[in-house]
């Protein structure tokens, strides 16, 4: 989808306008002062968790046009033309995300809030580097913070995704 931001229209106080959410395109209003991760929600993505407003807690991370980004700090009218994943955007119930499976598997998912956050950050990793070193695994999730964990798990999860993501051979 190509950005043209010149087409904006505010109407009403708020603005038109569209982006691919999950691979659809969509069109949104929104306000000036509405964030991406309120719009999203509003509009049914429930992944996209609400912390703390300030992007210290990742639980509200996203992929903006390849990169892992904080949905709360993002202005919503700025994506205009951009590409937006959610979790659910991955997988479904039937044929989950190789992540998805290794979160689960791996026991890296207690309460659940902070997962998508760290599954989406897990994923640009992967679309980035598909044999990750452990340093970089952390590099990525620091930042997705986790009450529950001491994210041993959520490493070991996102080396089992890797290394099905390559087809289970050793690098």
């Amino acid at each position: 989808m190509k950005k043209n931001r010149s087409r904006l229209e505010a109407a009403g106080g708020f603005f038109g306008i569209t982006l691919s959410v999950n691979g659809v395109e969509r069109a949104f209003r929104v306000r000036n002062s509405e964030f991406l991760l309120d719009a999203l929600r509003r509009y049914g993505y429930k992944s996209v968790k609400k912390g703390c407003d300030t992007g210290d807690c990742g639980s509200c991370t996203v992929i903006v046009d390849g990169k892992p980004s904080l949905a709360c700090l993002i202005p919503a009218f700025s994506v205009h033309g951009s590409a937006v994943t959610t979790v659910e955007g991955l997988g479904t119930m039937r044929a989950p995300h190789p992540l998805q499976t290794a979160f689960v598997e791996a026991g890296a998912v207690q309460c659940g809030f902070c997962v998508p956050g760290m599954i989406l950050s897990a994923k640009a990793l992967l679309d980035e580097v598909p044999d990750p070193s452990e340093a970089e695994i952390k590099k990525y999730l620091d930042g997705n913070l986790c009450r529950c964990t001491g994210y041993v798990k959520q490493v070991r999860a996102v080396k089992a995704a890797a290394k099905k993501k390559r087809g289970g051979m050793e690098a």
